[in-house]
């Protein structure tokens, strides 16, 4: 690849929420946002969740294999259907998250994606991040930076993004390069979608509470929220990430309640962690712009907004697809590895130094 020639690359993102592969096209050079083009979606069918469920937590043996196998064939099916891209960014499904210990472990081969493909795909982004002392997670806020300069922000803001897990970028758009100290922040604020899609889908067979239309029927339990908010996570300084089952007490914690009061209070615990999680954030933000999954969720947007100290909205307020944003940060990292810049730095994981993490794979 050639410094500062933008290309045209196509990211994937297979979540936490294991709802299915987002893909999207971003024209970029690795530093500027040039144009965003085309996007899709492919969803898991029920037999490939239950796949992938089962392999959870699972490092290489058991059930690795076969959802392995899932995230190539839905990845491939997906990816087939673009037009022809110079370049794919392919994060992989995530298994298992243990930056202190094991690593981090993302199913799916970015080699085999080449081949079928017949285009370079640069994969096993967060390895080289941890080997080097990160977190390996979050990812996308060096694209959030970017994203800063493309809607032109002023003052500093935060993006938010409401996956399975939540994560934070604070971002002070007046430095010029994402690695440099101060100009970024970023970490993962506690649970999100996943267990209120695990209560959902156990307790009434459906993945999400669909606009917190259950939540918005209940209370949250005060103690219970009492209790989760004096998890050691939330004492921890920042950067730091979490599993998608670190706070799987949660359910436990609800197992006696009503349907609707479980909703109310997974979704009030979403909305404290966030508000705990600013509290570690530099300067207050302008507004907090909101990506993923739970933007959808009237319930927790409208928490949000009477927790938090500044506006709330979704990013969609500023013209860009919410629901694709991590699809596209990894086309944008992608084009970053392989012209051999950073894609993390010690803000936004915690990596010794700034580090280019990914590896690239060529058809052949």
């Amino acid at each position: 690849m050639l410094k500062g020639k933008s290309i045209r690359a196509l990211g994937t993102m297979s979540g936490t929420s294991l709802d299915g592969v987002d893909a999207a096209v971003v024209v970029t050079d690795g530093i500027t946002i040039e144009a965003f083009g085309e996007s899709s979606y492919r969803p898991y069918s029920a037999a490939e969740r239950d796949t992938l469920r089962t392999a959870l937590g699972q490092w290489h043996d058991g059930d690795v294999a076969q959802a392995a196998e899932v995230v190539e064939t839905a990845h491939a099916q997906l990816l087939s259907k673009f037009d022809a891209a110079d370049l794919i960014g392919f994060h992989g499904q995530t298994l298992a998250h243990d930056p202190s210990g094991r690593g981090t472990h993302q199913a799916g081969d970015g080699c085999i994606l080449a081949e079928v493909l017949q285009t370079p795909v640069v994969w096993d982004f967060r390895s080289a991040d941890v080997r080097f002392g990160g977190e390996g997670a979050p990812l996308a806020p060096f694209f959030h930076f970017a994203l800063a300069k493309w809607i032109k922000a002023r003052a500093p803001l935060c993006f938010l993004n409401l996956g399975g897990v939540g994560n934070l970028t604070w971002v002070d758009p007046s430095f010029d390069a994402p690695e440099t100290p101060g100009a970024l922040l970023a970490f993962d604020t506690g649970p999100a979608n996943a267990p209120l899609n695990d209560l959902m889908r156990a307790r009434r067979g459906q993945d999400y509470d669909e606009n917190g239309a259950l939540a918005a029927t209940a209370f949250a339990n005060g103690p219970i929220i009492s209790r989760f908010l004096q998890h050691s996570y939330f004492y921890k300084m920042p950067p730091k990430s979490l599993d998608r089952d670190a706070f799987s007490t949660l359910q436990n914690d609800v197992a006696t309640h009503s349907d609707a009061e479980a909703a109310a209070t997974l979704t009030a615990a979403i909305a404290f962690s966030v508000s705990e999680g600013l509290k570690h954030c530099p300067q207050a933000p302008s507004e907090i712009l909101i990506t993923g999954g739970g933007r959808h969720n009237d319930t927790l947007m409208k928490m949000l907004d009477a927790l938090l100290p500044c506006a709330v909205k979704p990013v969609e307020d500023y013209d860009l697809n919410g629901d694709m944003l991590e699809a596209q940060a990894f086309a944008f990292l992608a084009v970053r590895v392989a012209n051999g810049l950073p894609t993390s730095c010690p803000a936004t994981t915690g990596v010794r130094a700034a580090v280019s993490g990914g590896t690239l794979s060529k058809p052949g």
